[in-house]
């Protein structure tokens, strides 16, 4: 549960079958354009899930806030996928990547804090990272941003071919302790201590 909209977040394991069409609907709107995924139809977004889902070294989940499917996020070992030769890992390094759906006609306030803050928590208490390795489009301020509110410490500009096209990003970091320090873990401690707004 995350406190910082008073939401509900859960995270269970994708389904290619059950999930693409879901998926499929959020990389095709604008908001998904940094995935650069917008040109795939349903089955193709199947046959990328079970990609993922069957990758030893990979995963992906489906988020569901209030129990409606609402995020989407892949791990990742940046030491085989994506980042070798690129990224210097160190044990427990973890990559990840998030995906919030298009906002509906009444936007909720603190969801994607409230999103990010519960995949962050996953890959540190559920999956074990001691280190979160991301590397967003050099482009993609917004996600930027959140990812300095969440203790990321931007490294470098790489450049990053993942098979169907290359971009310039930012390779960028958060230990379990720059997360705790952060400003979006504070504001969660703030909300939980006694006349906070949880």
């Amino acid at each position: 549960m995350s406190v910082l909209a008073g939401l509900d977040v859960s995270i269970i394991g994708a389904d290619p079958r059950r999930d693409a069409p879901t998926l499929q609907r959020w990389l095709a709107d604008p908001h998904g354009a940094f995935w650069g995924m917008d040109g795939l139809d349903v089955d193709a977004v199947s046959d990328y899930l079970t990609g993922v889902v069957t990758d030893p070294h990979q995963d992906a989940w489906l988020g569901l806030v209030d129990a409606v499917p609402t995020f989407f996020a892949e791990t990742y070992d940046p030491a085989t996928v994506l980042l070798r030769g690129i990224h210097d890992p160190v044990p427990g390094d973890l990559g990840m990547h998030v995906l919030i759906a298009p906002p509906g006609p009444h936007p909720v306030h603190g969801l994607t804090d409230a999103v990010f803050d519960a995949v962050m928590r996953w890959c540190f208490d559920e999956l074990g990272a001691a280190r979160i390795v991301v590397e967003p489009d050099a482009r993609n301020d917004r996600i930027r941003r959140k990812n300095l509110r969440a203790g990321f410490t931007e490294l470098r500009y790489v450049a990053i071919d993942d098979g169907a096209h290359t971009k310039t990003a930012v390779l960028s970091v958060c230990t379990r302790d720059d997360f705790a320090g952060s400003e979006l873990a504070r504001a969660e401690r703030d909300l939980l201590a006694p006349g906070g707004r949880a």
